[in-house]
């Protein structure tokens, strides 16, 4: 008798969260609450780096984020392609794949473009929870795009925060964001960075600069006890702040070993100490330690954000994996 060339096979159904599904049920809180189950996780779990490559056109990038838990596994494919402005698309994409764990296939994929803005801004709030002084009323922005809106939002939950300054190149489109945070209940305005760092209780960096750039700001214009959030370096050349700042503050990460290697970390002194947020949220480093602190929050994004923001939709969905 001839052997079989059947290959057994494992049923399996390939299930699919569209975007408009998961943009429907994901809010600031349920990624908050994914943002502290996955920072915990880092302390004692795996957690893989990510890798920034690039298309065909350099131009075109997209980093990959993997993860892994004790039940499940994926990873996240984050996108930016600058020309689909043309197109009449967001530039910034991302879908999550998990994998089912007994065979080693895709189970399911999750489109998560907007979810993807609630997971960036979950960790800079989770930061500013864990390292701002309590009172923090003044936020300061820097950056204009799609990003900076969530990040607003994200930071006045955790923080009274009763002003709000806008930073940015363009003068028309700092005063557009300022106008869009305004109508969406915010007290904002639009400020240069000089001003903004001056009054800042904590500062936000939310964009694309590059170490061939100006920094966003100058070392001598933060004050004593300001936090920073870093959440645009996430990639090899990115750069935000001004690197002789990194010897005036204490300086956080979600994984240091990849803040070095693509972080705003990758222009901080090799001197520098950085520690987990995980730590911090644990309680095993005490985070800010006097109200003087200058405290630096360096994000480079970790796919344990992006595997448990994703169980949380598909839960909210009630979409069993």
């Amino acid at each position: 008798m001839r052997p079989s060339t059947d290959t057994p096979t494992v049923p399996r159904t390939l299930l699919h969260a569209t975007e408009e599904q998961t943009a429907a049920v994901v809010d600031e809180e349920l990624a908050l609450d994914a943002a502290r189950t996955a920072f915990a996780a880092t302390v004692d779990g795996t957690v893989f780096p990510s890798l920034a490559v690039h298309g065909s056109d350099p131009a075109n990038r997209f980093t990959l984020k993997p993860s892994a838990s004790a039940m499940h596994a994926g990873v996240k494919i984050g996108t930016y392609w600058p020309g689909n402005t043309e197109h009449g698309l967001p530039r910034h994409h991302s879908t999550l794949l998990l994998f089912d764990q007994t065979i080693g296939r895709i189970a399911a994929v999750l489109d998560v473009g907007a979810a993807n803005a609630y997971r960036t801004a979950a960790a800079d709030a989770l930061a500013v929870d864990l390292l701002a002084q309590p009172d923090a009323a003044t936020l300061a922005i820097f950056g204009t795009g799609h990003q900076a809106a969530y990040e607003v939002r994200a930071v006045s939950r955790v923080r009274p925060i009763k002003d709000v300054l806008v930073v940015g190149r363009d003068p028309r489109r700092t005063q557009q964001m300022a106008d869009t945070l305004t109508s969406a209940g915010h007290t904002a305005r639009a400020a240069d960075a000089a001003e903004a760092c001056a009054l800042a209780d904590v500062i936000v960096t939310a964009t694309t600069t590059r170490a061939d750039s100006p920094a966003l700001l100058q070392v001598d214009w933060v004050r004593p006890g300001t936090h920073i959030s870093c959440m645009g370096a996430d990639a090899p050349g990115k750069r935000e702040l001004p690197p002789a700042l990194f010897d005036r503050a204490r300086v956080f990460c979600d994984l240091p070993e990849q803040a070095r290697r693509m972080g705003e970390s990758q222009h901080a002194p090799d001197r520098t100490p950085l520690t987990s947020l995980g730590e911090v949220l644990l309680g095993h480093h005490s985070g800010r330690s006097t109200t003087d602190d200058i405290t630096i929050f360096d994000s480079s994004g970790i796919g344990l954000q992006d595997l448990y923001l994703g169980l949380a939709l598909l839960k909210k969905l009630d979409i069993a994996v």
